[in-house]
């Protein structure tokens, strides 16, 4: 499977919506071994996951994992934590299908008064929608189900005043999506009640726009909002994809010496090609492993590490 190396095959990715109080330490995100799921829930107020914005605190249980594939069973991820609410949700319509009622469309939002999408409701389209790129504004918060653009589009990184830019949903089906521009993926994320195309990006070169970090999710690598607010640094620890610093990643807890969080802590990114790959790494015992299985990583993400305990 060209996955990350150690990371298992888990039933899904969970992001947090962005946060509006100010850092309390350097930028310094990344992703370690196992990245599949980062984000500090600490001092998250307007955020989402990997989509908008959201307001409480999430509390999301890591999904099972399968023991061949080199997970641990205690902390329920391996070299990525990969985070996902597995209660189950009656959404109001189908987010790949737009089968809502003319005048309406089906959106992603969060019915239990969190900052991570859990379901999916029927929400009135506005009467000047924006297409994608434009600027827009959510009602209430990034993760109300309702904003100002068009059919098939969602507000997405929407700031502490509500207002963030038009992305677009994938195309296609959830067992071949689809994005039209070719500069994306399709990230499918909180149990498929998230599916937006997001920018590609580099983890070493963390060439994303700013307040957004470079994520793993799924096989890829996509730009979402960094939502780690006054968290987020190494070793720290993280419950979502988008929970650690630009340049951190959330690692399963045993990469990461001295983890104190049930499910993973943020770990650093590092260059297998560098003059000294573990130069990056500040844990005790850490090591810059590689990232994806040999033979397995795509084009340009060959020198790609992550600092981890060596398992």
């Amino acid at each position: 499977m060209s996955r990350v190396q150690w990371n298992t095959a888990l039933m899904a990715l969970s992001l947090v919506g962005c946060v509006a109080t100010p850092k309390q330490g350097p930028d310094t995100g990344g992703e370690g071994p196992d990245p599949e799921d980062t984000s500090d829930t600490s001092g998250s107020t307007d955020g989402g996951s990997m989509s908008s914005t959201g307001l409480s605190d999430p509390t999301v249980p890591a999904t099972d994992t399968d023991p061949s594939d080199g997970s641990d069973s205690s902390t329920g991820c391996s070299f990525i934590c990969e985070t996902g609410d597995d209660t189950s949700v009656a959404p109001d319509c189908d987010l790949w299908a737009q089968d809502c009622p003319e005048g309406e469309k089906c959106m992603p939002w969060a019915n239990d008064g969190g900052n991570a999408w859990n379901s999916a409701r029927c929400s009135p389209v506005d009467d000047d929608p924006g297409q994608p790129g434009d600027e827009c504004h959510g009602e209430g918060s990034g993760v109300s189900g309702i904003d100002s653009c068009g059919i098939g589009l969602m507000c997405w990184n929407v700031d502490e005043e509500n207002n963030g830019v038009c992305a677009s949903f994938c195309g296609g089906s959830e067992a071949n999506p689809t994005c039209d521009d070719p500069t994306t993926s399709c990230v499918i994320a909180n149990d498929g009640f998230l599916i937006l195309c997001l920018p590609q990006c580099d983890p070493l070169l963390q060439d994303c726009n700013d307040g957004e970090a470079c994520y793993p999710v799924n096989d890829d690598f996509a730009c979402a909002p960094d939502a780690s607010g006054t968290m987020g640094l190494f070793a720290e620890p993280c419950e979502f994809i988008n929970a650690c610093d630009p340049g951190l990643f959330c690692a399963n807890a045993e990469a990461v010496p001295d983890c104190a969080g049930s499910l993973g802590c943020c770990s650093t990114f590092c260059d297998l090609a560098a003059p000294d790959p573990n130069a990056a790494c500040e844990g005790a015992g850490q090591e810059c492993v590689t990232w994806y299985e040999e033979g397995q990583s795509p084009p340009g993400f060959e020198d790609l590490g992550a600092c981890a305990i060596p398992q």
